[in-house]
């Protein structure tokens, strides 16, 4: 009878397992990278490389990659064993901070270089609308595309200040995370 219940059990957990390897790879991670978190998940201890490539079957090469790109998400954490020198890895189980962690780098990142992009590109425009030959035509069509890019660049703050609100935690003054029950 412990035997059916176990098997439920694993069941239910590969399904979970499954599910949350489908939708990282949504956020640009690989299948196999979300196939280790998901079974890191369920452990009940830390995990060495040895631990997760005999759990999934794959290379100790494949699980250190995974690996790395787990702690750069701040998703994974390696911890220290007494009486090993083998390093052992577990699951950041504070999922809000891993959501904040996860999009706070994604974000943060390319929100940056967009910014600077777009900011050089202004510049140039600017320039450009100096320029006493430009035709009525074209320096039209470069003021439009400043007002664009000023547009975008007030999305940008935008984005970086709610980035600031949920690395500050204030988002959970607006979002708690315990809904109140009614």
């Amino acid at each position: 009878m412990e035997d059916k219940h176990e098997e439920k059990l694993n069941k239910a957990q590969e399904q979970v397992i499954e599910t949350l390897a489908k939708n990282m790879e949504l956020y640009g991670i690989t299948m196999s990278t979300g196939l280790l978190y998901g079974t890191m998940l369920f452990q009940d201890k830390a995990m060495t490389l040895d631990e997760m490539g005999e759990a999934l079957g794959m290379s100790k090469t494949s699980m250190s990659t995974g690996v790395r790109t787990l702690m750069d998400l701040q998703m994974v954490d390696k911890i220290w064993k007494k009486g090993t020198r083998k390093d052992h890895y577990e699951v950041n189980l504070d999922w809000h901070q891993t959501f904040i962690d996860f999009f706070s780098l994604k974000w943060r990142a390319a929100s940056e270089q967009n910014v600077h992009a777009m900011k050089k590109s202004r510049l140039e425009l600017q320039s450009l609308l100096q320029n006493e030959e430009l035709s009525e035509d074209l320096k039209a069509r470069v003021e439009r595309s400043i007002t664009r890019i000023d547009n975008a660049l007030a999305y940008y703050d935008w984005l970086s200040r709610f980035i600031d609100t949920m690395e500050s935690h204030e988002i959970f003054e607006l979002v708690p995370k315990d809904p109140v029950k009614k």
